[in-house]
């Protein structure tokens, strides 16, 4: 007779073995130490642990620390703690976030719903052993609040606000002359700031000729610039190699040289000026910063969003358009001048062509060209249109 006829097959029993995983429960609890306030040292040793962890997968702590001031926030809204957290206090903030005369972006809400979701994911984990210590201690387990009824859906490639765009040729010239003015204004008065407001207005200028990100031109150093063999008349100028470029999360940055094109050219004859007869007026001696402050420090990223601002107003552009924005116009340019999409990817150092893509919208004018070429070259074109 078969063995399980006699003894029928017992139901099997999930057993979670305790490892030492960064951020586990028995690690930021040591056994044997009572506390004034357990309610308060529990949730506190859930943060400390939840940064352990992200730590351990090489997040940076730029990443972390916005996460975990995060999960105070909503832990303040809520007046409970992770254990007592339900469906309901997701909706609930979220509502908030959306509501009043100044409601978050789309995508800063989905940012928020995710990172509610992570830490929810690292407290239910039965590896950490989190779930476990507040049943033994609270008799309540924390569960997963954030699910696809309740959060926002990621639907669209591009989340960012609709004033965010390129700006169009004559917006660029309007900017540009707008920091250059500052420069003039504040010497026919006498004034210091001078020398700061020209090296503004090489910033921007340096944004928009290499299509960088904000942190990508702060960080930027005198030898980051190099020859170009193909471009001799560009001298040191002929390209630049982006070494702080956006890293994916739990990666270093990411480096691309983007070349000087000629339709841009201009800006060689600026960093030239800057470098050789401006730059050294400070007397920065051997700091290796391109951007340098009065006091010979690096100038912040910060600061290039301030600088955009202030040339921004000055000529009279729509307030929703930021620093961003002159990499949108790059990208978007670049295509109307005619060079292939998959160039202007490396340019700019997307990894999908899909999205500079988005970066993109072309102007009417360079539209009609296209169609018009179109047209002459392919008559029966025009007559299926009229027809």
């Amino acid at each position: 007779m078969d063995a399980t006829m006699l003894y029928p097959l017992q139901p099997e029993v999930q057993v979670v073995r305790q490892v030492e995983l960064d951020g586990a429960a028995h690690l930021m609890l040591p056994p044997g130490v009572r506390h004034l306030d357990e309610t308060t040292a529990v949730f506190e040793a859930m943060l400390h642990g939840w940064e352990c962890q992200q730590r351990s997968r090489f997040l940076r702590t730029e990443t972390i620390a916005p996460r975990v001031r995060l999960i105070r926030r909503f832990a303040e809204f809520t007046g409970q703690y992770p254990w007592q957290w339900g469906p309901g206090e997701i909706e609930a903030f979220t509502a908030e976030l959306v509501s009043g005369p100044a409601p978050l972006a789309h995508s800063t809400v989905r940012g928020y719903q995710v990172t509610l979701r992570l830490f929810c994911e690292f407290v239910t984990d039965a590896r950490y052993g989190w779930a476990a210590e507040c049943e033994r201690r609270f008799g309540e387990t924390p569960i997963q609040i954030c699910h696809e009824w309740n959060t926002v859906a990621h639907l669209v490639e591009l989340e960012c606000r609709p004033g965010r765009r390129a700006l169009t040729y004559d917006e660029v010239q309007a900017l540009f002359d707008a920091a250059d003015a500052r420069v003039e204004q504040i010497r026919s008065r006498g004034r210091k700031g001078a020398l700061a407001a020209l090296r503004d207005a090489a910033i921007l200028k340096t944004v928009y000729a290499f299509g960088l990100r904000r942190q990508e031109a702060a960080r930027l150093d005198l030898v980051d610039f190099r020859r170009n063999p193909r471009a001799p008349d560009y001298g040191g100028f002929g390209s630049v190699q982006v070494r702080y470029g956006k890293a994916s999360r739990g990666s270093p940055p990411k480096r691309r040289t983007v070349l000087t094109l000629p339709e841009l050219d201009w800006i060689v004859s600026l960093l030239r000026e800057w470098v050789e007869e401006v730059r050294p007026l400070p007397a920065p001696e051997r700091h290796p910063a391109l951007w340098i402050t009065e006091r010979c420090g690096r100038v912040s990223a910060r600061h290039l969003n301030d600088a955009f601002a202030a040339a921004r107003e000055d000529a009279e552009l729509p307030a929703e358009l930021d620093l961003h924005s002159l990499r949108h116009s790059y990208v978007t340019h670049l295509l109307e001048f005619g060079y292939p999409p998959l160039m202007v990817q490396q340019q700019v150092g997307h990894a999908y062509q899909s999205t500079t893509a988005l970066y993109t919208s072309v102007s009417d004018e360079f539209r009609n060209r296209l169609l018009e070429q179109a047209l002459t070259g392919h008559p029966e074109l025009w007559e299926t249109t009229t027809s």
